[in-house]
């Protein structure tokens, strides 16, 4: 690190936690990772969380001369969100938003995940207006500052359109609110330079008719290359100017420290319809005829897109027999009521009664049907990302056609992937706006591959900004990706009227340098990111960031994205160490740090998979890895393995042993004793909290047998499995009910009638979960095995139903079990088999609901969200809590795992709420720790309510 950056580190220590400075190595490549193709790591990393630190910050980086550069989320595509200085991240306190207008406009804060600003307004039937493919994970700050669109928005309800106020910092650390005449007064006296040199830009602008019209020209289309001139010819007060040129400027200009938002209608009814017809030229055609009807969305899709998905599941017949002439269209129409939505559709249709459609999917509400159809367009992109070669990168490009120009843009770029042999190149896009998205794999780890990337992207350039008077960049930003094509796009005076716009606003050229306003010609194809194999498992990883927001160690260690980042770069030193020395690298920095932030904070619970679009599953790559670190301890886990009854009866007795020594001498004394010990021994114990469960002393088999007695002759019988962890565990000692849950669930299907029927030897069995969390698949497969043969044989080969008590178990349960066996987890169990039967009356009171990462997985969240509704009158299930990060055992021998993953739930248990819910029992210990009230099974609940 040079001097100047070692100076910054220490004044930035002087007001930032210590632990929010990244300086490592490591560290630095993991977090200065984004989802574009390019790389440069960061001298220092910064996570900030309010206001006053992202001023001292940038006033600090301004005194040094250090260039900044600001990133949300990560996933922007075109190098705009990377940086080799200092980069600015921000931790999970900007997530503020405020509704205002019943609705009608929206605060927000850049850290807010734009999904959630749509969750907050949905509500009011309102939602923001730009709709991005990844906004289920891009941020608000990324969100306006790339200006970002998608399927829907299309230019009338982008960032620039529906943008209402915001508060900007500028790099001498003053501050506009636009919403604020007392602010807006403060900047007139405080920066008239800027203000000055707006109205300057503004009069030379409209002075130079020729320009003027370009920009509008340009405008009509959608078109996030450079900066928004349009602010420059749509306005004259020089506030409005600097509040839509902050749109789109990718951090060059200034930081957006919160945005509102005019929000639009999120209509009720929607209807969707594939049309398919014979070539890009009839599609093209019908795209123009659909714009003056009253569609919402018109995707548009060539056949080779088609081609790449029709082998996937649940895809039409026809699509298989489509050739690569065919060209689709994905339409949706939507409305406030079902009858206009029904007329909407026959408009559409009648419209296109003169067009030969080859293949059809009629217009239909039906929500599997709908999900099918999107699932074409919206796997596309993960299509030529799964099949890609290993060591070479996805890139997706973004461009636009004037409309009437679409077939031949089309047609050319076709050409164009034939010419440079691109032949799984794929081509969809949003028709209306004549946005084309075009997909292909390159690597670049030989000088050729560069070269024929530059020469196929001037192409590009040529054909689009050139021949067509299109944009080059239509929704992902100008980034590094397209700053050296800004001045062919735009021409000589339009390019130097943005280099004018960053002078201006950042005079040092301190903020983002590189992106946007760019003269190295070659920019685009320098620094490019390697992609090396690492392992099969996570080699098909894109590093888009899309598994970030549900992973629980996101903010303590690494995301998953993270992970694969270190471990790509592990694995390629290795293998350069052994082909210069023949032999294994000794350990250093950067094995020691994946050893803790890659391995043991990993909570391994595939939540990652179901957010990332080509199904990678980091949590299988750690616990193959885990399988030597854990290698030594192999005798001891066989030994458990074999003698299992005894060793729950070990655990039992020490829960046991806890409640006397808690009684006797008292929490703290206890506390003292086995934290302290856990410090001497560096955390290689486990840590003790007052949450820890009694021991479960229910006779639970002895009672089962008496259930028949209760039911009488029924035919209604199920299958109990209680979990290892029930049946050892009871409740913590402050728990409102201190039933065990064994007795708990036995009293919910003796309430329902169910004969209750408990497999022989229960105390052996277990899912195998503890071993194969740890990597000890032999293990883990033998004790799964075991169960699945008691089970099948206690269920009368799979005629009766099986409920395992925990959702945990019941989730490996059903994925490893090889026979038909019908096994449940309490909530879809109760919903399907016991609410037939049973008359629930809510409890008056509000109670908190925690959905665990394997009910997620199982996609039971809503059915679970609605059977809490059904038994308590107000639920609260908290935002930002996807898992608790308990992980098995890992919230006593790695605590902070469950604290970092938890972190947001104490502040959102209201102050009246005294109970939780859930179907864990481990994560039920963590849940209750970090949240201040008790949490228990969900069947706890269903018992109260229940009649």
């Amino acid at each position: 690190m040079s001097k100047n950056y070692a100076l910054l580190e220490a004044q930035l220590s002087t007001f930032i936690e210590r632990e929010r400075i990244v300086t490592e190595e490591a560290k630095r490549l993991a977090y200065g990772t984004d989802a574009s193709f390019y790389r440069l790591i960061p001298q220092i990393v910064v996570r900030l969380k309010n206001l006053d630190e992202v001023i001292f910050t940038i006033k600090a980086c301004r005194e040094h001369d250090i260039p900044f550069t600001f990133r949300a989320a990560g996933t922007s595509l075109s190098g705009q969100a990377v940086s080799d200085s200092v980069l600015i991240t921000l931790t999970d306190d900007w997530r503020g938003h405020d509704i205002l207008a019943d609705g009608e406009k929206i605060r927000l804060q850049p850290g807010v995940i734009g999904a959630d600003a749509n969750r907050y307004l949905a509500p009011f039937q309102r939602k923001i207006g730009p709709d991005p493919a990844s906004i289920n994970t891009c941020k608000i700050g990324g969100i306006a500052a790339n200006n970002a669109s998608g399927m829907c928005c299309g230019t009338a309800q982008n960032s620039y359109k529906t943008v209402d106020s915001m508060k900007i910092v500028f790099t001498d650390g003053t501050i506009l609110d636009t919403a604020s005449e007392d602010s807006i007064q403060a900047f007139r006296q405080q920066r008239p330079d800027i203000i000055e040199g707006v109205e300057k830009l503004v009069d030379a602008t409209r002075n130079n008719p020729e320009l003027a019209e370009r920009i509008r020209h340009k405008y009509r289309l959608k078109n996030t290359t450079g900066y928004a001139l349009n602010a420059l010819v749509d306005y004259s007060d020089p506030i409005e100017v600097i509040e839509h040129l902050m749109i789109g400027s990718e951090g060059t200009l200034g930081f957006i420290a919160d945005i509102t938002y005019n929000t639009v209608i999120e209509h009720p009814h929607k209807a969707s319809a594939l049309l398919v017809f014979d070539n890009i030229e009839a599609a093209s055609q019908a795209v123009s005829v659909l714009a003056k009807t009253p569609v919402s969305a018109v995707e548009m899709m060539d056949g080779r897109a088609l081609r790449s998905v029709a082998d996937k599941p649940g895809m039409p017949d026809y699509i298989r027999e489509l050739d690569l002439e065919a060209a689709a269209l994905l339409v949706e129409s939507r409305a406030g009521c079902q009858h206009s939505l029904d007329e909407q559709c026959q408009t559409i249709m009648a419209s296109l009664a003169d067009f030969t459609i080859i293949h059809s999917t009629a217009f239909t509400t039906d929500a599997a049907t709908v999900a099918t159809l999107w699932a074409i367009r919206k796997g596309m992109f993960p299509a030529v990302g799964a099949v890609r070669e290993t060591g070479t990168t996805v890139i997706i490009e973004d461009v636009a056609f004037p409309v009437d120009h679409l077939a031949n843009g089309v047609r050319e770029l076709q050409q164009l992937f034939d010419q440079f042999q691109y032949n799984e190149a794929i081509i969809f896009g949003h028709a209306l706006e004549g946005n084309l998205h075009f997909v292909f794999t390159q690597g670049f780890e030989r000088q050729s591959e560069v070269e024929r990337y530059g020469q196929f992207m001037d192409a590009v350039a040529e054909l689009v900004a050139v021949k067509y008077q299109g944009s080059l960049k239509a929704e992902h930003g100008t980034g590094r990706n397209m700053a050296p094509y800004v001045e062919l796009e735009w021409g000589k005076d339009g390019y130097a009227l943005m280099k004018q716009i960053k002078s201006l606003f950042d005079p040092q050229g301190l903020l983002n340098p590189g992106v946007i306003i760019n003269e190295d010609k070659h920019a685009h194809i320098s620094n490019l990111k390697p992609m090396p194999a690492a392992d099969e498992l996570v080699d098909r990883c894109i590093e888009c960031g899309f598994c970030e927001p549900v992973c629980p160690s996101r903010t303590l260690t690494l995301s998953p994205r993270q992970r694969i980042v270190l471990y790509r770069e592990l694995q390629h030193r290795e293998r350069k160490y052994l082909a210069g020395n023949g032999r294994k690298p000794p350990v250093d920095e950067l094995r020691k740090v994946f050893e803790y932030q890659g391995l043991d904070t990993c909570a391994a619970t595939g939540l990652c998979a179901e957010r990332c679009p080509v199904g990678i599953n980091t949590g299988d790559l750690v616990k193959k890895l885990r399988i030597e670190k854990y290698q030594r301890f192999t005798p001891i886990a066989r030994w458990t393995a074999d003698h299992f009854s005894a060793t729950t009866k070990m655990v039992t007795a020490g829960l046991k042993a806890n409640q006397v020594a808690q009684k006797v001498f008292g929490e703290g004394a206890v506390s003292g004793m086995t934290n302290g010990l856990r410090k001497l021994t560096g955390g290689s114990t486990p840590q003790w909290i007052p949450e820890m469960p009694t021991a479960n002393r229910h006779p639970f088999e002895t009672e089962a047998a008496k259930t028949h007695k209760h039911t009488g002759n029924t035919t209604k019988k199920v299958v109990y499995v209680p979990s290892c962890a029930t049946r050892t565990m009871g409740q913590q000692q402050d728990a409102q009910d201190q039933r065990p849950l064994t007795e708990v669930t036995l009293s919910v299907l003796r309430k329902a009638g169910y004969e209750v029927i408990i497999p022989k030897s229960i105390s052996e069995q277990c899912c195998g979960m503890p071993y194969d969390s740890k990597g000890m698949n032999e293990l883990a497969t033998q004790k799964v095995t075991a169960l699945e043969q008691v089970i099948w044989d206690t269920s009368e080969q799979g005629e009766l139903p099986v409920l395992m008590d925990t959702s945990p178990c019941a989730k490996r349960s059903i994925e490893n079990f090889t026979r038909p066996l019908n096994v449940y987890e309490p909530a879809g169990f109760t919903a399907e088999f016991l609410l037939p039967h049973l008359t629930l009356t809510p409890v008056q009171e509000t109670v908190m609901l925690h959905v665990t990462c394997s009910s997620r997985r199982m996609g039971l969240e809503n059915q679970m969200l609605k059977l809490a509704q059904s038994c308590a009158t107000d639920v609260v299930l908290p935002e930002h809590i996807q898992c608790c990060g308990w992980a098995g055992d890992k919230g006593f021998t790695t605590p902070e795992l469950n604290q970092a993953a938890v972190s947001p739930l104490k502040k959102q248990v209201p102050e009246h709420c005294s109970r939780g819910f859930s179907n864990s029992r481990t994560c039920e210990i963590g849940l209750s720790h970090h949240s201040g009230i008790p949490y228990q099974s969900i069947l706890y609940l269903v018992d109260e309510a229940a009649s």
